[in-house]
């Protein structure tokens, strides 16, 4: 689930850098990013252990 949220997540980003979108959204979207792929990864660290 977090996986199919973080592709979805740079796909809007990506279309925001494209598209020009200002600095803040941009800032934003890529905050929201980081958070994700740390939350992902940690869960995967969890499965592993």
């Amino acid at each position: 689930m977090l996986k199919s949220e973080i592709e979805r997540l740079q796909n809007i980003l990506n279309d925001a850098i494209e598209g020009e979108q200002d600095d803040e959204l941009i800032y934003d979207l890529s905050t929201q990013l980081d958070e994700l792929i740390v939350s992902y990864y940690r869960e995967m660290e969890l499965k592993v252990s």
